[in-house]
């Protein structure tokens, strides 16, 4: 999955949220706002936030893939268990440390 916004835009574009829709095998689409990228023992991922009225969080591996501006990104499952676990603590504690800065 792709889509066509950097980190960096990501970052600074505070004022309008970016949507992703994922698109799952069955067909399924489900519209996401990006939370932001974070990176975890040198890998980066990204959060996303569904818009279907859970308090769910959706995160995966984030790699940037290049396109024709240099700006589109690459979505990838977190397969590993003891990885998936490293980047909830991680998010875990980043929302937290948002949380206290409010």
């Amino acid at each position: 999955m792709s889509a066509n916004k950097t980190k960096e835009e990501i970052a600074e574009d505070d004022d309008e949220p970016m949507i992703v829709t994922l698109e799952y095998d069955d067909g399924t689409e489900v519209e996401t706002e990006v939370m932001g990228v974070f990176e975890v023992e040198g890998k980066e991922y990204i959060a996303l936030l569904p818009d279907d009225g859970s308090d769910d969080v959706y995160l995966y591996g984030y790699s940037e893939i290049g396109g024709e501006d240099g700006d589109e990104f690459e979505l990838l499952d977190i397969e590993d268990e003891e990885e998936f676990d490293k980047v909830v603590a991680a998010f875990d504690e980043l929302m937290e440390f948002d949380g206290e800065e409010e």
